[in-house]
């Protein structure tokens, strides 16, 4: 059972981690949600296609202009104080390395602290304990946050990916996280090439194994475009491939921009596994 604010989920349930970037120069829409009136029309609309958590972001992953963590808090504390308020319900994560944002959108009411970075701040972890949160424990290599890999090498990238993933998990634990309410993310393009990043969406099994729920940030990377040779705007195909073998792989939650499209693919695997009855089956019965 994973539990993540006030909603539990099944271990076969698919779960929809829709992304809400508080940044004017995010990867992907380039700062679309960066006001407050588009950013809160995108969760009611993520909401209503099936999302289950709002990833709120105040810094943008890669390089660009230096962000402080006054920056970062004035970008997302209020923000999610304000989802907190509308959507009750709704599960909030936050993306954030830094311990003092952590602790900052915590008092207002977040649930979950996405931490991408690897344990970069190793208070991040403190803090989620102190408030009972969830904690998502990424793999990034040891990369430096807001930094793209340069020249990076592994013996075995899985094996890497495990050590650390677990290692945090289990340090998460001991501090007092609940263990019910940590995930591990093997990191999909911090800190790898594409051929790493391959290699640990081929080999998801292996984290599934451990018995920590695993979290997958797939949606529209580098890896993907490489991958099939497409711009930026051109990857939400290879990004749904990536999710179905995912899902059949065994992650559990899906950090996306796409909502709709993933929980639809989402339905349809977990349908196929058997997890998941179809909606309607009126063929051949008329």
């Amino acid at each position: 059972m994973l539990r993540l604010g006030r909603r539990e989920f099944d271990a076969q349930e698919p779960v929809i981690m829709a992304i809400v970037n508080r940044t004017p120069d995010s990867f992907y829409d380039q700062g679309a949600t960066f006001r407050d009136e588009p950013a809160l029309a995108r969760v009611e609309q993520a909401v209503a296609e099936g999302a289950a958590i709002i990833d709120i972001g105040g810094v943008k992953a890669g390089p660009g202009e230096e962000v402080t963590a006054e920056e970062e808090a004035r970008r997302t504390v209020g923000f999610v104080a304000e989802v907190r308020r509308r959507f009750p319900d709704v599960v909030i994560s936050v993306d954030t390395w830094r311990h003092e944002v952590g602790e900052a959108v915590c008092d207002v009411g977040a649930d979950v602290l996405n931490d991408a970075w690897g344990g970069v701040d190793p208070k991040l972890a403190e803090v989620a304990a102190r408030y009972g949160v969830g904690l998502v424990c990424t793999h990034a290599g040891g990369a430096e946050p807001r930094t793209r890999p340069h020249r990076v090498e592994y013996d075995d990238v899985v094996a890497d990916i495990l050590r650390v993933t677990v290692g945090l998990a289990e340090r998460a634990v001991e501090l007092g996280v609940p263990r019910e309410s940590v995930l591990i993310d093997p990191g999909h393009d911090f800190g790898k090439n594409t051929r790493h990043s391959l290699e640990a969406t081929r080999r998801l099994p292996e984290l599934v194994e451990t018995g920590w729920p695993v979290l997958v940030s797939l949606s529209n990377k580098d890896f993907v475009g490489e991958t099939l040779d497409r711009p930026l705007k051109e990857r939400v195909i290879g990004t749904l491939a990536t999710t179905a073998v995912s899902a059949w792989l065994g992650a559990q939650v899906y950090r996306v921009h796409e909502v709709a499209e993933t929980r639809q693919v989402l339905d349809m695997v977990a349908t196929i596994a058997g997890h998941r009855a179809p909606t309607v089956t009126r063929r051949g019965l008329a």
